[in-house]
């Protein structure tokens, strides 16, 4: 097990988050195609690129300890199951106008990440918890905005919250991690594509149009940041990584106001300044503890 590194985990998380806020201009791109074929897509292209990369980027031994070890292949099928649920949800709302709402729910999601950080025993400082109530003070104020309970932005939130939880318990270093969640869900992936001869993708002509490059595509689109993500994770506290993820929901939301036409009201713009305003004394809190340290 490596030394935790906490520089080159905010590289990584910056990394991951940033590419993942930029997502709605991705599928936003093939929203002619229904959202569970995109996943069925993403989890086939996923495993065939990461397969890939594993053979390219040598990790030893890896696979001898999963097969010595079947809790943590138990592990890695149920934190790839709540991935997919969180694709799903995702692109399902990007493509049906409520990026708003999947916005909201990376929004909450770093709320759920900190008191899971508290359950396995990571205690926040007083400015920390200063920040996490500005944060949840301005979330209040968004699901007050939205009038009735957010399925959308609450199934977002925990499916990845459990998600980022269950992977740090499984000590597997993040691409073979990664490359065995997706194969795990291959053959559902498949079993999909036969049950339904209808499909785009299930007629051999599909693959001549761009559509199909863009489908491809998700292989590395998914696999970078969540390579980056799960990496992150083993060099950060988990309450840090949390706060890292406000800037992919600002970016989505940035996009749903001023590319897709989504409304933003004074009640978002009031929840924003909630949130960046937790964000930055979490952030001062964090470079203060790091000075002390070195």
């Amino acid at each position: 097990m490596h030394a935790a590194n906490p520089r080159r985990g905010y590289i990584l998380g910056l990394g991951a988050y940033i590419i993942w806020g930029l997502f709605p201009l991705y599928f936003k791109a093939i929203q002619s195609v229904p959202a569970v074929e995109i996943i069925v897509h993403r989890v086939l292209w996923s495993a065939l690129f990461g397969s890939l990369l594993l053979l390219m980027w040598k990790h030893p031994g890896w696979w001898r300890e999963l097969r010595d070890n079947p809790r943590r292949l138990a592990i890695l099928a149920l934190s790839g199951t709540l991935i997919a649920g969180n694709w799903l949800t995702y692109v399902w709302a990007v493509n049906n106008g409520r990026m708003l709402e999947a916005s909201l729910g990376y929004y909450i999601n770093p709320l759920i990440n900190v008191l899971l950080g508290m359950l396995l025993g990571e205690r926040l400082r007083r400015l920390q918890w200063l920040a996490v109530a500005l944060a949840a003070l301005g979330v209040a104020q968004q699901v007050w905005q939205v009038g009735s309970l957010p399925w959308v932005s609450l199934a977002l939130a925990l499916t990845f919250g459990f998600y980022g939880l269950i992977r740090k318990q499984a000590p597997v270093a993040a691409l073979p991690g990664l490359v065995v969640e997706t194969w795990m869900l291959v053959p559902l992936a498949i079993g999909w594509l036969l049950l339904h001869p209808a499909a785009n993708s299930a007629n051999l002509a599909f693959f001549s149009s761009s559509e199909a490059l863009w489908l491809i595509a998700a292989g590395p689109v998914t696999l970078v940041p969540l390579v980056c993500f799960n990496a992150a994770a083993r060099h950060l506290p988990y309450t840090t990584l949390g706060f890292l993820q406000y800037l992919a929901p600002t970016l989505v939301l940035l996009q749903a106001v001023l590319l897709f036409d989504e409304h933003l009201t004074s009640s978002n713009v009031l929840a924003f300044a909630c949130i960046w305003a937790g964000l930055a004394l979490y952030s001062v809190d964090a470079w203060m503890s790091l000075r002390k340290r070195t």
